[in-house]
């Protein structure tokens, strides 16, 4: 399809200003404006935020970028991520952004991890990241990407960059925490970036 990118305008189907930030860089290529859901009163005020009820990534990630399509009328990315943990047999996996409580925030999540891996060996963890793109609500072909970052986890946070839980992240390769990296060195390696790169390619092929 034949389209000036410079009008394209998708949503991304979190309010998470991080997120935000990471896919308009990462999605910069293609010069598509993305916009957080949380312009379009996802507060409860207008819409409800979408009951991400899926037992998997995968499930999650479609649910949100259908409700973001349903209620905006735009092309809609979402991610599901989070992170797992060998020691604690996967967790907090698909529940990692709400691991302390709904109602808690990143610090929070972070510091009953840290808690929960007090005495154990195996620090061996992984950041996981499926992307689905939906061009509308009824998309019989959502777009499916997903990439892992294998590292293991610090005993205490090191470094302010990032979010989440990559104070607490050492890449294994570079032998320090994911908060530590440069905006471009993270997007290189990164789940979320090598998702996005295999977005790239695979929106290429659709003419984007």
């Amino acid at each position: 399809m034949s389209t000036q990118t410079s009008d394209i305008k998708w949503v991304l189907a979190s309010g998470n200003k991080g997120k935000l930030k990471e896919f308009s860089d990462l999605l910069a290529p293609l010069n598509i404006q993305m916009i957080a859901q949380s312009e379009f009163n996802f507060d409860g005020t207008i819409f409800e935020e979408a009951i991400e009820d899926g037992l998997s990534f995968v499930e999650n990630a479609i649910i949100k970028a259908r409700h973001a399509c349903k209620h905006t009328g735009l092309p809609s990315i979402a991610d599901d991520s989070g992170i797992e943990v060998d020691a604690l047999n996967g967790a907090p996996g698909i529940y990692s952004a709400r691991y302390a409580g709904d109602a808690c925030d990143d610090k929070q999540n972070l510091q009953l991890l840290l808690d929960n891996m007090q005495g154990k060996t195996n620090r061996a963890a992984r950041f996981v990241c499926v992307i689905a793109f939906m061009r509308h609500e009824t998309d019989p072909t959502p777009i499916i990407c997903q990439a892992t970052w294998e590292g293991d986890l610090l005993l205490e946070p090191i470094g302010e960059g990032g979010f989440g839980y990559d104070p607490i992240f050492e890449v294994r390769d570079l032998k320090k925490s994911s908060a530590l990296l440069s905006k471009q060195e993270k997007n290189a390696i990164s789940h979320r970036g090598q998702a996005i790169a295999i977005l790239l390619e695979r929106l290429k092929h659709l003419g984007y």
